[in-house]
């Protein structure tokens, strides 16, 4: 009798502490579930300034990167961002290993067929950079030069596009930062690049340089794989910040230096 009821109160105390665990596990999940932000994954390519670089500390800022904070507050999500090559961009977002691009990246044509973009949110023109003693003032300057680009960029394709007419080689890199190592060592003659961006180099470098008279391309936007539901959040969200005159305090920090040249 005793032992039965000895085994019966030992039962009972095991029942109370599975019962226990579980509700501080139950607990638990539940605050988790309740703090844990959803995950925005953003990939860009941090060789772009004044739109994304890296500071002396290694982090990633710049007019995009504001932008991408903006926008995922917006949508109540915790932002992630990747860093990769320019190239490499779209291919991640077909394969799903990111939910947006907000890369200085033009919305061609071309682009469309593969990602969806959302409003267009800069614009700006191109230049062509170089020394000082191998100055170019017009595109006859370029006949006979060695012109580098960007791997994947619009002024790679634009640069084709000009290459048979002016008589000068097309040189890709994987980014504008190596675009510019090879010009102040001579191995490229002129760089092709977005204003705002040559602008920066011409005045951090000594570099000279003109804007491209016969471009005509379409403006910056964020990318994103085919189809996502995100396109028309985000495409509200860009008009509000521009009703609001945020993306003017955007503009503001990042690119008057540069427009005003």
């Amino acid at each position: 009798m005793k032992k039965n009821i000895v085994i019966s109160l030992i039962v009972m105390l095991l029942v109370s502490l599975l019962a226990a665990c579980s509700g501080e596990e139950e607990t638990s999940s539940a605050k988790n579930g309740k703090d844990d932000k959803k995950i925005l994954k953003m990939v860009t390519a941090a060789e772009f300034p004044p739109f994304e670089t890296r500071n002396e500390a290694g982090e990633i800022i710049g007019f995009d990167i504001d932008l991408a904070e903006m926008i995922s507050e917006k949508l109540g999500f915790e932002l992630q961002i990747e860093d990769m090559n320019f190239d490499g961009i779209i291919g991640a977002l077909q394969a799903g290993r990111a939910d947006i691009a907000i890369a200085g990246m033009s919305a061609t044509e071309e682009r469309k067929k593969n990602v969806d973009f959302s409003e267009e949110y800069h614009h700006s023109s191109q230049m062509f950079i170089s020394k000082p003693e191998n100055e170019v003032k017009q595109m006859e300057d370029l006949k006979g030069k060695v012109v580098g680009v960007q791997l994947g960029s619009i002024q790679e394709e634009g640069a084709e596009k000009l290459a048979d007419e002016y008589g000068f080689e097309v040189k890709k890199l994987d980014n504008v930062n190596i675009v510019i190592q090879e010009i102040m060592s001579n191995r490229v003659d002129v760089g092709y690049m977005d204003h705002e961006v040559a602008t920066g180099y011409m005045e951090s470098q000594d570099l000279v340089g003109f804007e491209d008279p016969t471009e005509s391309a379409p403006g910056m936007g964020i990318a994103f794989p085919k189809d996502s539901e995100l396109v028309e959040d985000v495409n509200k969200i860009l008009n509000e910040l521009e009703e609001n005159g945020e993306m003017e305090k955007l503009r503001e920090k990042w690119l008057s230096d540069y427009e005003a040249k």
